[in-house]
């Protein structure tokens, strides 16, 4: 019997190991994950694109109402707000307040809105008052209930502001002062009513400052696809402090024109970046009141 050569042994196999295509040799086996051949996707992109779909996933629990001039929306949103209001005092001197505490919104969680309110600017007619900041505010708010207008169109949320006394030349308070709120909206077809009772409590220096309860009623009419009618009814009743046992009460006739998109989204959803513009005027319905024939101009950019 003829013994084979291990170098003849040696060839044969490397011949057959060649002639086998190259992608039986790239198959993968049973049991093996292989690892991705692609570029792996930027962290940054993917935490975007989680926060995209948590900002929509949120967002689409609630009403799409414009939010009022004056009256809190109990909506949770995202964006930059800024207003613009005139007050002119019984005197006759005007007020300019440029922010009116409004800032920048956030929802960093499920159902939880964040906003930080920059000090607003002060520009006083009068010759003796000086122009200035006012304080810096934050606020948290939390939605406890949600349904779009394809269910029950109603929304209830629980809101905490606190602001902190930054302002100079008279333009701020003296103490920090928390604000807890309760909202609620309910609508039928183009017709929604929103409305908000708070309590401004002072940290301290209360027997000064003295406390308030401001309950604020919107009744909104969704007149065209971008295009809001609505009258609003404010309130402040004062208790203990300079105003102490009085109350005013303003009514505010406002249009809005609400979300006109700068970028379009996808189908049914809102758009990425849009923006809101309002104007109104606050007219006083009491004898008492701080100030009168207050013109209201809004400001919002969505994203």
């Amino acid at each position: 019997m003829t013994r084979t050569s291990p170098s003849l042994l040696v060839l044969a196999a490397l011949t057959l190991f060649l002639s086998i295509p190259s992608s039986a040799q790239q198959r993968p086996q049973p049991g093996i994950q292989q690892a991705p051949t692609g570029p792996s996707p930027s962290p940054y992109r993917s935490f975007f694109a989680a926060y995209q779909a948590r900002l929509r996933a949120t967002q689409v629990n609630q009403p799409l109402w414009a939010s009022p001039l004056v009256t809190t929306s109990p909506r949770i949103e995202q964006g930059f707000r800024s207003d613009f209001i005139r007050q002119t005092a019984s005197t006759g001197a005007t007020t300019w307040n440029f922010g009116n505490t409004k800032g920048v919104q956030f929802i960093p969680l499920p159902r939880l809105e964040f906003r930080i309110s920059p000090p607003p600017f002060f520009e006083h007619a009068a010759p003796h008052s000086l122009d200035g900041f006012g304080d810096l505010a934050f606020r948290l708010k939390y939605r406890l209930y949600g349904s779009n207008e394809q269910h029950h169109n109603a929304i209830v949320t629980a809101e905490l502001t606190a602001s902190i006394p930054t302002g100079k030349n008279g333009n701020g308070s003296c103490c920090a002062i928390l604000t807890p709120t309760l909202q609620a909206g309910k609508g039928y077809r183009n017709v929604d009513w929103q409305t908000t009772f708070g309590a401004a409590l002072p940290a301290s220096n209360t027997t000064r400052l003295g406390r308030s309860l401001a309950w604020n009623n919107t009744l909104q009419y969704h007149a065209t696809k971008f295009l809001w009618l609505e009258d609003e009814f404010n309130s402040t009743f004062y208790l203990g402090g300079k105003y102490d046992g009085k109350q005013q009460t303003f009514n505010t006739p406002g249009i809005i024109a609400s979300r006109i998109p700068l970028v379009r989204g996808r189908a049914g959803d809102t758009p990425p970046l849009a923006i809101t513009l309002g104007a109104g005027e606050q007219i006083a319905l009491t004898r008492f009141n701080t100030y009168n024939h207050s013109p209201v101009f809004t400001f919002r950019l969505r994203f």
